[in-house]
């Protein structure tokens, strides 16, 4: 590796946490996966020294693996089923980066899985990745707020990071046209926190959307007492979702650097820059 991706770590760190936010639109994760420096970058992200850079490669890939028809190319990709397993495995890998990774080489594996024996290996690694998380995997819930002050990408920006120090935020989905977050949250946080920790950044204040009893949605504004919110010390608690709760309105959200229009080029850009990083 040259001295690029360890003397330039917020280089790394940067175009890994783009990468991650084109994967998570729909549109955008055929055209990562056929892209020939993308995928080839996230495996050597794998193996990045700096955890935040692994774990949100590992949020890449994921996104990636939810496209049914990337999965054969992704398994095949030379490294990548061999990289998932190391993260795994090693023994400095956080827990939820364990389960994240080890999500990901199940439905690669899976893919076009046929005999009982490759189910129940399967199995048996999901429940030893759910070992680590220990009584912290529990059921989650979804949040829906609505954000004033949420009208332009360094708002957003902010609004990102307050929500990822909250220890037992799982997901969010932004939906910048409405000025609403969909946060998937563990059972035992309390909404309070989202509301306390989106205060702090200033600019902008939270209320909870929900649905009355007739089915139309009303704002209900949080106490302005703030409540105490347990932060991440290492990784976030952040895991994209099986199925997002918002189908249609997908194509309305807005993420840091998925404009339609320039899209394509910042893939160029950011495959140039994992290729003069990573490779001799």
């Amino acid at each position: 590796m040259s001295s690029a991706a360890t003397n330039d770590e917020p280089d790394a760190l940067s175009v890994v946490n783009q990468l991650r936010d084109l994967a998570a639109d729909p549109l955008n994760r055929r055209a990562i996966v056929q892209d020939q420096g993308c995928l080839p970058g996230l495996i050597l992200f794998m193996d990045h020294p700096n955890p935040p850079v692994v774990h949100s490669a590992l949020l890449a890939l994921r996104y990636l693996a939810e496209c049914r028809a990337n999965r054969e190319k992704m398994k095949g990709e030379l490294g990548m089923m061999l990289s998932l397993q190391n993260v795994i495995q090693k023994t400095t890998t956080p827990g939820e980066t364990k389960l994240l990774a080890s999500e990901i080489y199940d439905i690669l594996q899976s893919s076009n899985m046929a005999d009982t024996g490759s189910v129940n290996e399967m199995n048996s690694r999901r429940r030893k990745a759910q070992f680590f998380l220990g009584t912290t995997n529990k059921r989650a819930k979804t949040v829906v707020l609505h954000i004033d002050g949420l009208d332009d990408s360094s708002r957003r920006n902010l609004c990102e990071e307050a929500l990822l120090k909250i220890k037992g935020v799982i997901s969010f989905t932004f939906q910048m046209a409405v000025q609403r977050c969909v946060v998937r949250i563990r059972s035992d946080l309390k909404a309070e926190a989202l509301a306390t920790a989106i205060a702090s950044t200033k600019v902008m204040k939270a209320q909870q959307v929900v649905k009355s009893e007739t089915g139309e949605e009303m704002l209900v504004p949080f106490q302005d007492t703030p409540v105490e919110v347990e932060q991440n010390t290492d990784l976030p608690d952040y895991l994209p979702e099986d199925e997002s709760p918002i189908k249609e309105q997908d194509k309305a959200v807005s993420r840091v650097g998925s404009h339609p229009e320039g899209g394509a080029s910042w893939l160029s850009t950011a495959a140039n820059f994992l290729s003069r990083s990573f490779y001799w």
